[in-house]
């Protein structure tokens, strides 16, 4: 193969592939990263030793191409450790990029989800952090950034920390300490990919950070704040933005008929429930028969999912619904929302919507399944008496997570929070909203706080509990 006709591989070419360059033959083997007719980035082979390729097509090949050139350059210069790069050359068909490849090199991402599980405060994961961080401070202390950063470009090999993505090495004046603000803005786009709860860590974390640049001193945790607030807003808009568009992370599809999407690593599983979602709900375990909305249970592969699909009761119904977004694209965006914010929900999986002459029909949504049972069920026995601390204390986070990103839930019966994985998720997101007026928040949390106490008898023990511990927006409860 020629290296332009990369430009009409699509997004899964057959591999292996055998790319001719002007050093020799370029055999792929797997591809690690994508961008349809612009990048192909994988593991090959090329003069008897393995690399790792980064093939650039398509009318941004030259941009790109001298970008990651610029940044591995950069890279060398400052004595950082980086992969080298082998070889490298730009032509009318497209720019390549050989460097070395770290064998059983793992990238930091991947070490942090093996983490999941783990405590915020664990102290791998503290570890893992600082590791990371002190390796931004060294990037830093001469005059370099990277403006994509985050934990899956830097490598481990053993005990050796590996810088990688060389385009989007930026230098304002190469080894000269970076200033005080764009160092604030760098390590602030690392700061907001982390989960809300680890802003208690930033300033111990900083201590890493200047052992890799001394300069950074004058850096403190409150001078992070609203970077970080700025950086995480705007990382969620881009994140929301790309929930109804074909894209690495979303498989979508829009035509005369309505819309399908999906999560892309999951479309061999998810993209035959979608053609015929009915017949998955009627072969599932039947949750709910509702004139507005049916859910049903069901095992994919040994897997549990829930599928639910939102009717039209009457025409007077599909006249008021098929004007606005579904009440399934709806629960898709707000799902996302809560997992992107780190806010338990069972994971969003695909969408459906049903289009006439652009008007909606019917609608769809598939999630995971989530745990069975629910608060009501699960605080019985303690009507009475004290759940276990760690389910109270779960529901307080949840709680004190939704005063924080200012979301209403809009219906907070028992039913609707389910124990799962040591945390409460939230269901049935139909109502949920988020909140730019701080006003209309309150009052919205407030409705929220109230009807969720409603689940059990005022004068219940349970009930006075659960009030003198659930946070609350100061002026919007009754006085205690």
């Amino acid at each position: 193969m020629k290296l332009h006709e990369l430009k009409s591989a699509g997004r899964s070419p057959a591999l292996p592939l055998a790319i001719e360059l002007p050093g020799g033959t370029l055999r792929l083997h797997s591809l690690l990263r994508v961008l349809p007719g612009q990048r192909y980035v994988g593991a090959a082979d090329w003069q008897g030793r393995r690399v790792l390729a980064k093939l650039l097509v398509g009318g941004k090949a030259a941009r790109e191409f001298a970008r990651e050139t610029a940044g591995a350059r950069l890279l060398a210069e400052q004595c950082l450790d980086s992969p080298a790069l082998l070889a490298s050359g730009l032509s009318e068909e497209g720019g390549w990029l050989l460097f070395e490849f770290l064998d059983a090199a793992e990238s930091l991402g991947s070490a942090w989800q093996a983490l999941a599980a783990a405590p915020a405060a664990a102290p791998e994961r503290r570890v893992l952090l600082g590791r990371a961080l002190q390796a931004i401070g060294q990037l830093h202390a001469v005059g370099l950034w990277q403006d994509d950063l985050h934990l899956d470009n830097l490598l481990r090999q053993g005990e050796q920390l590996y810088l990688i993505d060389a385009g989007s090495i930026r230098t304002a004046t190469p080894g000269q300490p970076l200033a005080r603000a764009q160092a604030l803005e760098n390590l602030a786009v690392f700061f907001a990919q982390l989960p809300a709860e680890f802003e208690a860590l930033i300033e111990p974390l900083l201590a890493d950070y200047r052992r890799g640049n001394p300069h950074g001193g004058a850096l403190s945790a409150a001078d992070l704040r609203a970077p970080i607030a700025r950086m995480r807003r705007w990382r969620l808009k881009d994140y929301l933005k790309k929930l109804g568009r074909d894209c690495t992370l979303f498989a979508a599809q829009h035509d005369a008929c309505g819309l399908r999407v999906m999560r892309r690593e999951e479309a061999p599983l998810l993209a035959p429930l979608l053609a015929d979602p009915d017949a998955a709900i009627a072969a599932g375990q039947s949750l709910k028969l509702g004139g507005s909305a049916t859910v049903a249970r069901i095992e994919q592969d040994g897997r549990l999912l829930v599928i639910k699909r939102y009717n039209l009761k009457n025409t007077l119904h599909w006249l008021k619904r098929c004007w606005r977004p579904s009440r399934a694209w709806h629960s898709w965006v707000e799902g996302n929302r809560l997992a992107f914010l780190g806010i338990a929900t069972p994971k969003p999986l695909a969408v459906r919507e049903e289009r006439r002459f652009g008007l909606r029909g019917r609608a769809w949504l598939i999630t995971e399944h989530a745990g069975t049972e629910d608060i009501l069920t699960r605080f019985a026995a303690y009507r009475q008496g004290t759940p276990p601390e760690a389910e109270l204390l779960a529901l307080e986070q949840l709680f004190a997570a939704l005063q924080r990103e200012r979301i209403s839930h809009g219906d907070l019966k028992g039913t609707n929070l389910l124990w799962q994985d040591g945390q409460w998720a939230l269901i049935d997101l139909d109502a949920l909203r988020a909140h730019r007026c701080p006003r209309r928040f309150a009052r919205a949390h407030a409705r929220d706080r109230a009807r969720f106490l409603r689940n059990w008898p005022a004068d219940s023990p349970l009930y006075r509990l659960l009030d003198q511990r659930l946070p609350q927006v100061p002026g919007t409860c009754p006085k205690r």
